[in-house]
């Protein structure tokens, strides 16, 4: 049995956790702000608890569904299929910050966890990870930011 990884990435934003929980809702957007490929629609109500969706990235088939939703927070999520990882779950997390200019930003700490499935592939799954997840908070950041300013 592999044993459970964990990796993470941290970003922080300029706009408040408002406005970076709506982009993490809006997935449809997510290959505009990402390295995430294509986007498709599974079932439920998008940017609900139980939608599920699927990121189709470099030919890898990602289905996903939201399991956990705390307004302005948290957004979680499970990987049903495209990886060999058993378990996965992502939590991204969002905690207000006072910004020196008096505003309110955000910290994201983008977290996951799993199991590979295949014997001696967690190192590899883990760097890979471990590249990713702060690629997407930083874009998670920077997209949330944009929004802010355009109001």
């Amino acid at each position: 049995m592999s044993r459970r990884r964990t990796v993470e990435g941290t970003a922080h934003s300029t706009a408040d956790p408002a406005t970076v929980h709506a982009v993490l809702r809006d997935r449809p957007t997510w290959p505009d702000w990402s390295s995430l490929g294509r986007y498709e629609f599974v079932s439920g109500t998008e940017g609900e608890l139980d939608s599920v969706c699927v990121f189709i990235t470099n030919g890898i088939r990602s289905v996903e569904r939201i399991v956990e939703l705390v307004p302005d927070r948290r957004l979680s999520y499970e990987l049903l299929s495209g990886l060999p990882m058993r378990g996965y779950r992502a939590d991204i997390d969002l905690t207000p910050t006072a910004d020196p200019d008096g505003t309110t930003g955000t910290d994201i700490r983008w977290c996951s966890s799993f199991e590979p499935k295949i014997q001696g592939t967690g190192w590899f799954f883990s760097q890979m990870m471990g590249q990713l997840l702060p690629r997407m908070a930083t874009a998670l950041a920077q997209r949330a930011a944009v929004q802010a300013a355009a109001r």
